[in-house]
């Protein structure tokens, strides 16, 4: 086999454990299935990555790069806050769909426990979206698009679960089904929810203002 460069092995060995995990399940995944999957030895895996905790902290890195140039990218491409609120839903959505086995990863509590550096990267993913769907649904609120008793905070995670449920029920269902179009049908669903009713003045919300 003719030898690659050292980053391209180490891509090409990030993407077959990416491959594997959403195939095998990340828990269950082995660095000689890997080494199977990639068309080289085991040790060859470890003389790119010394450990099988490196190797998933540099999935763990990749996924973060990917996730974080999905987000400014959907965030750049719009200026009203509804549409950059939606746009950053869709670029997940779409995330998940090219990379099925992420929501697995990010949610693995085997990994999470044996590996710090993954999980440090899995729980800052987490945070670094909710606080960009919380940023965006605050712009909405002065804008006054939304009913005054919704917490941003609050929006965010129901977001989140929304896509989360979601991520669910398109992997127990055979994926049988347009996760992206889906995604988008339940988040305008929400959105709906959350959105300020025509003619509804400032303060007529029973619940009082949000505290987001």
């Amino acid at each position: 086999m003719k030898r690659k460069p050292a980053e391209d092995r180490k891509t090409e060995i990030v993407e077959a454990v990416l491959l594997l995990a959403d195939q095998i399940g990340p828990d269950r995944l082995t660095t000689n299935d890997v080494a199977r999957e990639v068309g080289v030895t085991q040790a060859a895996i470890f003389r790119h990555f010394p450990s099988k905790d490196a190797l998933w902290a540099a999935v763990g890195a990749e996924l973060q790069a990917r996730l974080t140039t999905a987000w400014q990218e959907a965030l750049a491409a719009e200026t009203d806050p509804e549409a950059r609120l939606r746009a950053l839903i869709r670029a997940q959505l779409t995330q998940i769909e090219r990379t099925p086995a992420l929501p697995a990863i990010l949610h693995s509590r085997e990994l999470g426990v044996s590996n710090g550096a993954l999980r440090e990267s899995c729980h800052g993913l987490m945070i670094s979206f909710s606080g960009l769907l919380s940023e965006g649904l605050a712009h909405m609120a002065a804008q006054g698009q939304l009913r005054p008793h919704i917490s941003h905070a609050d929006g965010a995670i129901l977001l989140i679960s929304l896509v989360q449920g979601l991520a669910i029920r398109w992997a127990l269902g055979a994926r049988q089904f347009d996760f992206c179009a889906e995604g988008m049908r339940l988040f305008e669903v929400q959105l709906a929810l959350f959105r300020r009713p025509e003619g509804m003045v400032a303060g007529a919300d029973s619940q009082g203002e949000g505290r987001g």
